[in-house]
């Protein structure tokens, strides 16, 4: 059984081998485990998700090397993103990075190309080992090092030790409930439905958020007339959302879009997922620390999901850094602390301000439609506060690993 192992990490998604990269390429050794095969984890299906990224998630991705990975066709540009309530044919809110040294808000990525590049540079590094196919039986946290029980193929170790405990295994994870760590979990009785959809018109890179009374739809540019479609309605209404015929579903997006980019046909499948949030009451517990959606599960409605876990990566790995360049115990309880500090910091007030913001949305109510109506029109004649959303989309910042260029 390993003795020197530094961190043991439970989930084999973008999360948890971002953070094995980063504990490699920081000088630290780390072992992923996955109950799905390596075949999956190398060529990950097509899931229909597209993920937003932040200029600072981006640099986190270029520093572990993930960024070169991905191929042209894969990377989408979001140069302005506008806001639309209801009937309006205007819009009601627009962002641009004009005045913020930049021509791009941000991008966006397939979410199985970011697995499959992840894979990819995990597997170069010699300090990153990868269990496959490998489902975690138990954890057992104690005053000096880590024990996990591992139900693992014929060959491969069935206990681990360590000196450090990560999940990210979802927002849903075994591993936080086996910490003892409870979570708020939130469910929006709400369906999301992704797709990529052609049209006959250029998008110009632009993003929009079309808040209905019906339902929500969001358009976000990919490569070429190609864009990723986000509808949610209430379950029973995605239900019939995911029976029509795919010239009939082309139909509605294109109808509630008012035709902006032209005739639209779906290109592949179309995959629901329910809309459920997650925030952990503890991120960190005895020798124990919860990342990504094992920390904050996000709505999706900010698209913001995967930048903050990206934040909570560059957040452990600086502090694990600090206690090791002041030779202290990466798990001792004041070294997990201050990542718990920083994360929550950066966590709670845009996680409680999506959820607010989703609520409403959520709502038909003429109440909450005037009370929607009027925070846009104010937030669109509020140039603080735009200038702060914007340029928390376009700062800098990111994983920044020691001896690295800043």
């Amino acid at each position: 059984m390993p003795q020197d192992l530094d961190a043991l990490i439970v989930g084999a998604g973008p999360a948890g081998l971002a953070l094995g990269i980063a504990l490699a390429d920081g000088g630290f050794s780390a072992t992923v485990l996955d109950a799905q095969p390596r075949e999956a984890l190398a060529a990950p299906d097509e899931d229909g998700r597209d993920i937003a990224l932040t200029h600072a998630s981006v640099a986190t991705l270029r520093a572990l090397g993930l960024w070169q990975r991905l191929r042209p066709e894969e990377i989408g540009c979001i140069r302005e993103a506008r806001v639309i309530d209801g009937d309006r044919q205007d819009c009601a809110l627009s962002f641009s990075p004009r005045g913020h040294d930049t021509e791009v808000l941000g991008w966006i990525v397939p979410n199985h190309a970011l697995r499959r590049a992840s894979f990819a540079a995990a597997m170069e590094r010699p300090a990153l080992r990868l269990l496959d196919r490998a489902q975690v039986l138990r954890v057992a946290t104690e005053p000096g090092h880590v024990q996990l029980d591992v139900q693992a193929s014929p060959g491969l170790p069935q206990q681990l030790q360590g000196r450090l405990f990560v999940a990210a295994d979802s927002r849903f994870s075994w591993s936080r409930k086996q910490l003892g760590i409870a979570a708020d979990i939130h469910d929006f009785g709400r369906v999301m439905i992704v797709c990529r959809m052609q049209h006959e018109l250029p998008h110009h890179d632009v993003a929009y958020e079309c808040f209905g009374y019906e339902r929500t739809l969001a358009v976000l540019p990919a490569v070429g007339n190609v864009s990723s479609v986000v509808v949610t309605a209430d379950t029973a209404a995605a239900e019939r959302l995911m029976q029509l015929s795919e010239s009939e579903f082309a139909a509605l997006v294109e109808r509630q879009f008012r035709s902006r980019l032209g005739r639209m046909q779906l290109l592949g499948k179309r995959f629901p997922y329910p809309l459920v949030a997650a925030y952990a009451r503890r991120f960190v517990g005895q020798r124990s620390a919860l990342i990504g959606d094992a920390a904050v599960g996000m709505h999706p409605v900010t698209a913001h999901g995967y930048n903050l876990g990206l934040q909570s990566i560059a957040s452990l790995v600086h502090a694990l850094c600090e206690a090791r360049a002041a030779q202290r115990d990466i798990g001792a309880a004041e070294v997990l602390a201050g990542y718990e500090r920083a994360h929550r910091r950066d966590a709670a007030p845009i996680y409680h301000g999506t959820n607010a913001v989703a609520r409403l949305y959520a709502s038909t109510g003429a109440p909450q439609r005037l009370v929607r109506q009027l925070l846009l029109r104010g937030a669109q004649h509020l140039p603080p506060l735009k200038a702060a959303i914007t340029a928390r989309l376009t700062g800098r910042g990111g994983l920044q690993l020691p001896g690295a260029a800043a």
